[in-house]
């Protein structure tokens, strides 16, 4: 099992055991405004099993971002790459009450490192949505800048976004 560290965090595969603060992260409509809207307990459970599928077939998804301080999950993030998707990405979505604490950062720049170092990535995308300045913070402190538009695969076709990115290089 892949485990990273980081100054504050844990990041490891999804276990069974941070469903329910994702149930919670998925229910709460500012989280989700950007990343497709809310789900219920059952289309969470989708979205959780999609992720460990990811890690079971393909070797990479995203990573539970634990606090190491208290053992609390706190979010998601990691390189991964859907069908269909412009390019391999790394992304985040934390739990609410993590937001503002440098974690989506902390947890990026591990995660960008482990795909350029450990997955031989040549590149990395982020798909943000137009309005969620949040994330385009981020993905700036990352390194990344604005590659263009971006046109989503299906269900997401009709969301506007940006790609972000960086290379290797």
């Amino acid at each position: 099992m892949v485990e990273l560290r980081t100054d504050r965090l844990i990041m490891r595969p999804p276990q069974m055991e941070d469903f329910p603060r994702y149930v919670d992260l998925m229910a709460d409509e500012e989280t989700c405004r950007y990343i497709g809207g809310t789900k219920s307990r059952s289309e969470a459970w989708r979205a959780f099993m999609t992720q460990a599928g990811a890690w079971s077939l393909t070797g990479v998804a995203m990573f539970s971002l634990i606090e190491k301080e208290t053992g609390l999950w706190v979010g998601q993030c990691g390189p991964w790459c859907p069908a269909d998707w412009p390019a391999p990405e790394v992304g985040w979505t934390l739990h609410r009450d993590a937001w503002g604490k440098g974690y989506a950062t902390e947890a990026g720049a591990a995660a960008i490192r482990y795909a350029f170092e450990e997955l031989g990535w040549e590149r990395v995308i982020h798909i943000i949505d137009l309005d969620n300045h949040a994330s385009a913070a981020v993905a700036k402190r990352l390194g990344s800048s604005v590659i263009g538009p971006c046109q989503m695969p299906p269900p997401y076709e009709d969301h506007e976004c940006e790609m972000w990115g960086q290379t290797r290089a």
